[in-house]
């Protein structure tokens, strides 16, 4: 009988602490407010955002999520008279102040405006550091990223991805390279048939995409660090 006892002391004491670890390992997005701006990788294109994999991030972890993606945004060229709109150095001022985390998803227009003039990737270098002077300056206390393009092969892409990497780090922003992680290979056709909304598709991910890039979009969230400020 107290042999059953002392087993039974030692189960209870077990479920105990692990339902104290369970109850001390807080999950840092639950309750927070995230804003994401970008281009069509944000605006999901012509899918609904809600398929996205930055959405369902927010969604499954209980945080509060707004969208501010527009098809064919660029970071710093201005593209009102093609249609798309003025650039995110402008288009960040209209975001919400009240955020926990800030989530830039983008480049790729910008990778296809590099080349197209001589100076075109100074205007960008230019650009990234006046985007993220700006977006430290609005939101003082937020935790601030950025996700690159994916390995799109053409012109400019490598130019932007590694500008976003290196301008990001002199303001000591967190980067998601998403040309090497997160295994989309938009360079294979079969991948892009299968995972992009059109087989010629190389920015936007369809359902299953989203899904496959789920997890280390979610990794990365849950990665970053409050900022120390000053």
């Amino acid at each position: 009988m107290k042999k059953v006892l002392y087993l039974l002391a030692a189960f209870v004491l077990s479920a105990l602490n692990v339902m104290a670890q369970e109850t001390t390992t807080e999950n840092p997005l639950q309750g927070k407010i995230i804003n994401v701006l970008g281009d069509s990788y944000v605006k999901n294109h012509r899918c609904p955002y809600q398929e996205a994999w930055h959405y369902m991030v927010a969604e499954r972890n209980g945080m509060t999520y707004r969208n501010y993606g527009r098809n064919g945004s660029s970071v710093v060229f201005d593209r009102e008279k093609e249609g798309f709109g003025p650039e995110m150095l402008k288009r960040y001022k209209e975001m919400n102040d009240t955020a926990d985390y800030v989530l830039i998803i983008a480049g790729h227009n910008d990778a296809d405006k590099i080349g197209l003039s001589a100076d075109s990737l100074k205007i960008f270098r230019d650009g990234m550091h006046q985007f993220c002077k700006g977006l430290l300056e609005k939101y003082p206390t937020a935790i601030i990223a950025f996700v690159t393009p994916w390995d799109v092969p053409r012109e400019g892409f490598a130019e932007v991805n590694q500008t976003i990497r290196e301008v990001c780090a002199e303001y000591s922003i967190p980067v998601l390279n998403a040309a090497e992680k997160g295994g989309i290979m938009v360079r294979d056709p079969e991948f892009r048939q299968k995972y992009f909304q059109a087989p010629k598709d190389t920015a936007h991910l369809n359902a299953l995409g989203h899904e496959l890039f789920y997890p280390t979009g979610l990794e990365f969230l849950m990665s970053l660090k409050p900022r120390e400020t000053k």
